[in-house]
């Protein structure tokens, strides 16, 4: 798809228009992605609402009414606008419109890999989820949870989290409404946009440490994390206990995926690890959360061994080795494999 897009583009001199005024997170990293590309790198921004001068724009993102990729038009404002990213239900935002685009020409160009490269398409839809989704619901205007069922379930909200958003970080970078402003509308314009860019880049540092992150990363974990979910039951007859033998990976959101491709009531409660990747080194028991983003584990370790240590821990556990129990109950540790490995044990039982 995004290769496709790529054959689409003129020769220099190339043109990004957005809107002017005030900015959002979605313009600032929509402008962000595509200059990551070569043909962008060296792009003109114009930012104005005047239809005669985005007509001259190449490329058109968060204005002009328009959703045409044949064209390189992609704004979302439009009543008949209702396009989402394959498999997902949130109506798509200018930074998700340009990252279903050109998502896996960034992708693949950061891998150095063609884009029909299947780790391009994990990747693409992985980052979709886990970051340009909010951002897409951000600006639209779609809360993670129905407020209906919130407001009937009687919940309320026990501290204000608005200002501890990327949308909000951007909000904060737009100018005060008593800021000087030139009285040369072109210096005001200027001014405004230089601000722009500032947010821009801001929004483009975290997309960058996430692409990063999931290329070089979660990418190769994905293997080992396959390997220890093939063994574990070597560990535990119905397989509640995975291992790593060298070292801990990023291995939550690949847990999880295996889970849902097998099915089954069986699920790992455990998750062993050395601290370091060398032959002396202690390990950690773990705790699987209920879900990726949860603070609840799925079997926390026992009420009775939290918040001890040492040998007070093994005279309570009556295993020995013991290191400590988090007073939450969801990580431990041992001074060795064989002392961790009893602790999950005799968890699952307790």
């Amino acid at each position: 798809m995004a290769e496709t897009a790529a054959k689409r583009l003129k020769t220099s001199p190339v043109s990004i228009g957005t809107h002017n005024g005030h900015f959002h997170a979605d313009e600032a990293l929509a402008v962000y992605m595509l200059r990551l590309l070569p043909t962008y790198n060296s792009s003109q921004l114009i930012r104005t609402r005047d239809p005669a001068l985005l007509q001259t724009c190449h490329t058109v993102v968060d204005v002009g009414g328009e959703y045409d990729a044949s064209t390189n038009r992609y704004d979302h404002h439009q009543r008949t606008f209702d396009t989402t990213f394959p498999n997902r239900p949130t109506k798509l935002s200018s930074a998700g419109l340009v990252y279903m685009h050109f998502g896996k020409a960034i992708i693949a160009q950061h891998l150095g890999v063609s884009e029909d490269a299947e780790e391009v398409t994990v990747i693409w839809a992985k980052i979709y989820e886990s970051f340009i989704e909010a951002l897409d619901a951000h600006d639209n205007g779609i809360s993670a949870y129905d407020p209906k069922a919130i407001a009937a379930a009687g919940l309320e909200k026990r501290f204000s989290d608005g200002g501890f958003s990327l949308g909000a970080m951007v909000s904060r970078l737009n100018p005060n409404w008593n800021d000087p402003v030139s009285s040369d509308p072109s210096e005001a314009q200027k001014d405004e946009d230089e601000k722009f860019l500032v947010a821009s880049a801001r929004m483009g540092e975290e997309f960058s440490r996430d692409l990063d992150y999931y290329t070089k990363s979660w990418l190769p974990a994905r293997g080992i994390v396959h390997k220890a979910y093939a063994k574990r039951l070597e560990y535990d007859p119905t397989g509640r206990v995975l291992v790593f033998d060298g070292q801990s990976v990023p291995w939550k959101d690949h847990l999880y995926t295996l889970e849902d491709q097998e099915g089954g009531e069986a699920k790992v409660l455990y998750v062993l690890y050395p601290e370091k990747p060398s032959p002396d080194s202690k390990w950690r028991i773990q705790c699987v959360p209920e879900s990726k983003d949860s603070f609840q584990s799925r079997k926390p370790l026992p009420e009775a061994w939290r918040g001890f240590r040492d040998e007070k821990l093994d005279e309570i556990s009556g295993i020995s080795g013991g290191v400590f129990v988090h007073a939450a109950g969801f990580i431990g540790g041992n001074k060795t494999f064989e002392g961790a490995k009893a602790m999950a044990v005799k968890a699952l039982d307790l």
